[in-house]
C-alpha cells in the first residue's frame, strides 16, 4: 500500500496525526498501550533542512548523525512518510507508547533502546513533525511494518528517509 496523503494513512485506520511537541507535552496520553504500527510524517513537501549534528542520544557510545550528503541522498521527495516502524508483537513486549516514548527520548539526547529512525532527528523541523499510528492485533507488527515498507519502495523506488537497512 502507498501513501501520499495524510488523508491516504487516515483512510487505511491510523490515527494520532501529533506533533513531537504535543506527544511530549501530553506523555503520550493519547498512544495507545498496545502492538502496532507507526509513521512520522512530514507535511512540508518542501526540501528539507539538515542539521549537521542530530539531536540525538548516542546509544551505546555511537553517534546518531550521518553526513549531509548522506540525507540528501536518502531524501525522497513528495511524500509525507519518512518513518515506518513496529512495536509490539509476539517476540516484544513493546506497545506503541513505550516503542514512541523511547523514540522520543533518542531524539531529544537521551539514552533509549530505539537506534532506527535516527535522521528523523537531523531535520530541522523534527519538532513538528508528525506521529500517527495503528494497533495491528491480530496482525503481527513485524509483518504489518515489512509490507507497508515493500509498498513504499514499489512506488517510490526507494525505502523511506529514515528507514535505513541496519
Amino acid at each position: 500500500m502507498q501513501f501520499n496523503t495524510l488523508d491516504d494513512l487516515r483512510t487505511a485506520g491510523f490515527s494520532g496525526f501529533e506533533p513531537v511537541a504535543e506527544l511530549r507535552a501530553t506523555s503520550l496520553a493519547r498512544v495507545p498501550r498496545e502492538a502496532g504500527i507507526y509513521v512520522v510524517l512530514r507535511e512540508s513537501m518542501n526540501s528539507p533542512e539538515f542539521l549537521k549534528t542530530s539531536t540525538a542520544g548516542w546509544p551505546k557510545d555511537r553517534d546518531p548523525s550521518v553526513t549531509i550528503k548522506q540525507l540528501r541522498k536518502s531524501w525522497v521527495p513528495d511524500t509525507p512518510v519518512l518513518y515506518i516502524g513496529k512495536a509490539g508483537g509476539a517476540k516484544f513486549k513493546s506497545t506503541l507508547r513505550t516503542r514512541l516514548s523511547a523514540y522520543l527520548r533518542h531524539g531529544a539526547g537521551r539514552r533509549a533502546a530505539h537506534w532506527g529512525g535516527r535522521y528523523i532527528w537531523q531535520l530541522a523541523d523534527s519538532e513538528r513533525l508528525l506521529f500517527a499510528w495503528k494497533a495491528t492485533l491480530p496482525e503481527e507488527p513485524r509483518d504489518v511494518e515489512r509490507g507497508l515498507i515493500l509498498g513504499f519502495e514499489s512506488g517510490y523506488g526507494a525505502r523511506p528517509f529514515a528507514n535505513r537497512v541496519r
